[in-house]
């Protein structure tokens, strides 16, 4: 992102919403996201008054953090700095969250897309072109906050994305196509599990089998998401990091075995604990009949479109 001149406005406001998103699928380690049609969405305003206010209703009210360490402020603060914008005196953030949070469905991916399409946005109504953003920039820049890009591009853009980095640790993305016919299934449980934990258990080094195993199957992922989904089964099998993961979450891994046992695409979403299936869209009942007790069964489709801007007000 280049430097630009601009003064943030009071009463400058957006609102922002931005998708779930879900990781790997299978063999797709830190490379392959897909959307999912739950979102976020957040309106940010300048304020005549100094200082901050965070209100948050839905997923995280009352456990997430409501001054300035708000993973959706700090990811404003982020883009800001890199387009040579202050940050503003006065805000007030009102945060609507419907993405279960310490589930693997890239709630933390989807603050930070939040958090930067609002501050390239709110940055855009003093640059005299409203609503108008970057996402190649976004997407970048939100996959360098996270870590890794595969949730983060999902939720800029939308659909199915594969995402890569340079060796300087850069990030870059294309769509991937999507069958007519490909539904996701999302069970999620009650308990959380947090990405670092996930992260922490991973081995370091991993056989060469198993290394061209499943580059052939992300290989088979990507073509088999667009024109051949009889192949999902096969295509999201993982050697690389849910096995290893295996004892963070026992329930959910049994899960994963029941329904590939019965022919469904089952993995880990994400780094857990919520289980994704890829199935063609006549056989999602036959999906959701393998639920466990207490566990939330959600089949929100794939949006085509990640992260939505409207400007509310230029100031």
């Amino acid at each position: 992102m280049g430097e630009v001149e601009a003064v943030l406005r009071p009463g400058a406001a957006v609102e922002v919403e931005v998708p779930a998103s879900s990781a790997n699928l299978g063999p797709g380690f830190d490379s392959v996201g897909c959307a999912l049609g739950v979102w976020d969405r957040c309106r940010v305003t300048v304020t005549p008054e100094p200082g901050l206010v965070v209100t948050v209703e839905g997923e995280g009210a009352g456990a997430v953090p409501l001054d300035e360490s708000h993973l959706v402020l700090r990811a404003m603060r982020a883009a800001w700095a890199e387009v040579g914008v202050d940050v503003p005196g006065g805000l007030r953030l009102e945060c609507h969250n419907a993405v279960p949070h310490g589930r693997g469905m890239g709630s933390s991916a989807t603050a930070i897309v939040t958090g930067i399409v609002a501050a390239l946005g709110l940055a855009s109504t003093a640059q005299g072109d409203p609503g108008v953003v970057d996402l190649d920039a976004a997407s970048a820049l939100a996959a360098r906050l996270e870590g890794h890009p595969d949730n983060a591009s999902a939720s800029v853009y939308g659909g199915v994305t594969l995402s890569w980095t340079d060796p300087t640790g850069a990030a870059s993305t294309v769509r991937l196509p999507v069958h007519a016919d490909l539904e996701p299934v999302v069970f999620a449980p009650p308990s959380q599990l947090s990405t670092a934990r996930a992260r922490s258990v991973l081995p370091q080094q991993v056989r060469l089998a198993d290394a061209a195993a499943n580059s052939a199957r992300a290989a088979l992922l990507a073509y088999a998401v667009g024109a051949a989904p009889q192949h999902l089964l096969e295509a999201t099998r993982d050697w690389l990091h849910q096995e290893a993961r295996r004892g963070s979450y026992p329930e959910s891994m049994a899960l994963v075995d029941r329904l590939r046992a019965a022919g469904h695409a089952a993995a880990i979403s994400g780094a857990g604990p919520s289980v994704l299936v890829l199935t063609p869209r006549p056989r999602v009942d036959a999906v959701r009949a393998h639920a466990p007790s207490g566990w939330r069964v959600l089949a929100p489709g794939i949006p085509e479109h990640g992260a939505v801007l409207r400007v509310l007000a230029t100031g």
